[in-house]
């Protein structure tokens, strides 16, 4: 399986390559520097919101992920959304992961990046990934998975396992390692088709924060 990733470097993108490569997938890891990423087949400089660059990679792929996010230094939020919108239209028939956030889970009738406490610094970014999920299920884009982190995502162990939910989180927290296994999971083993899903290693006890993933 041939799968195509942007985002490469990043946090998750870089987990992702690792999880893949050791099982055996082929990663072709595109980043806007064309860095080369470790264990990947290939990797390429180019920007998802290039139609047809996107075209291009969607030909020679079996599978697309887009592991990138909305800028954190200074560039308007819009662009990226159109840049996602870009690749979904260029996908066509092939299957494309998003990685979302956990600011559109909700809590009760509540989304959590509506809820008490929220910090104030993620809401921009927050509103930008509950707009990235409503343009997935908006569109006639299909088949396609949007993968929403635990409040709380950062660097840590694999373990290899992890708890599951549609619409509400599993939990307070997941390692990006074991992030990268549920997505390779879902890639290898599709259970969430036109959906969205979340995943957590630790229990949920306090829905007061919500870190971002950092990535490329």
């Amino acid at each position: 399986m041939k799968i195509a990733l942007y985002g490469a470097s990043g946090m998750i993108g870089s987990r992702v390559t690792k999880e893949a490569t050791e099982r055996g997938l082929e990663i072709t890891a595109i980043t806007r520097t064309g860095a080369e990423v470790p264990g990947a087949a290939a990797n390429l400089k180019g920007d998802m919101g290039d139609a047809e660059f996107d075209r291009q990679v969607v030909a020679d792929h079996d599978v697309i992920v887009s592991t990138t996010g909305p800028s954190r230094t200074g560039a308007p939020h819009e662009e990226w959304l159109q840049a996602l919108e870009t690749l979904a239209q260029a996908s066509g028939d092939k299957r494309v992961f998003v990685v979302g956030g956990a600011g559109s889970l909700f809590v009760g009738d509540t989304m959590l990046k509506d809820t008490e406490g929220f910090p104030e610094a993620y809401k921009a970014e927050s509103e930008t990934g509950t707009k990235a999920l409503e343009l997935m299920r908006a569109g006639n884009y299909s088949p396609w998975t949007l993968i929403s982190p635990a409040p709380e995502i950062g660097p840590g162990e694999r373990t290899g396992t992890y708890k599951t939910e549609l619409e509400t989180p599993a939990g307070d927290s997941i390692s990006a390692e074991d992030f990268a296994v549920a997505m390779v999971d879902e890639i290898v083993d599709a259970k969430h088709i036109d959906a969205r899903f979340t995943v957590a290693n630790r229990a949920l006890q306090s829905l007061s924060r919500s870190d971002p993933a950092p990535r490329e």
